[in-house]
């Protein structure tokens, strides 16, 4: 079974870094241009276009930094968010699940499936349970602001892990989604 762990903390608006230009990467320039980077860019840019929201682009500092802490948690066994310290100005979701058992599209599948709990409101008050967590995949994925992502993955003998980070970051109290 895929675990799925929360992204981030809630910030005010006033916490909230003027987002940056965004720095798209051609596939066919990218080393790494593989399935995780077509998966997670189409996945992402499917569920922005679903509300109006523009695509992202994908940024290789961004996805070296993901695959670092995605290897840094495959070797130590944990599963949690880096500190924000760590990763200043970015967003960051995690995925884990069972070694080789998921498609790449099912990985982000289980955080856009939170859709199916999302309200377009004011964050924190975004999700039909009352809990902001239970949407906080999917409100980072479609966050308005949101112009980069880069994404990583490693395993262990157990389980996959899928780091994908943001800039600008979501979720910031006071603040519409989209």
């Amino acid at each position: 079974m895929a675990v799925l762990i929360g992204c981030g903390v809630s910030r005010s608006a006033a916490e909230q870094p003027t987002p940056p230009a965004p720095s798209p990467t051609s596939l066919s320039s990218v080393p790494i241009a593989n399935d995780l980077q077509r998966a997670m860019l189409s996945a992402h840019n499917d569920a922005r276009a679903a509300v109006g929201v523009g695509p992202v682009a994908w940024d290789t500092k961004l996805s070296a930094a993901a695959a670092a802490y995605a290897r840094e948690l495959a070797a130590n066994g944990r599963f949690e968010h880096s500190s924000s310290a760590s990763r200043p100005d970015q967003g960051e979701n995690l995925w884990a699940g069972t070694t080789r058992a998921y498609s790449f599209e099912q990985m982000a599948g289980g955080w856009i499936d939170e859709r199916r709990y999302f309200i377009a409101a004011v964050f924190p008050h975004v999700s039909t349970t009352g809990n902001w967590q239970d949407v906080g995949h999917y409100s980072q994925i479609i966050w308005r602001n949101t112009t980069r992502i880069g994404c990583g993955i490693a395993s262990n003998r157990h389980r996959d892990i899928l780091v994908c980070r943001y800039s600008s970051p979501g979720n910031f109290t006071g603040q519409r989604v989209f």
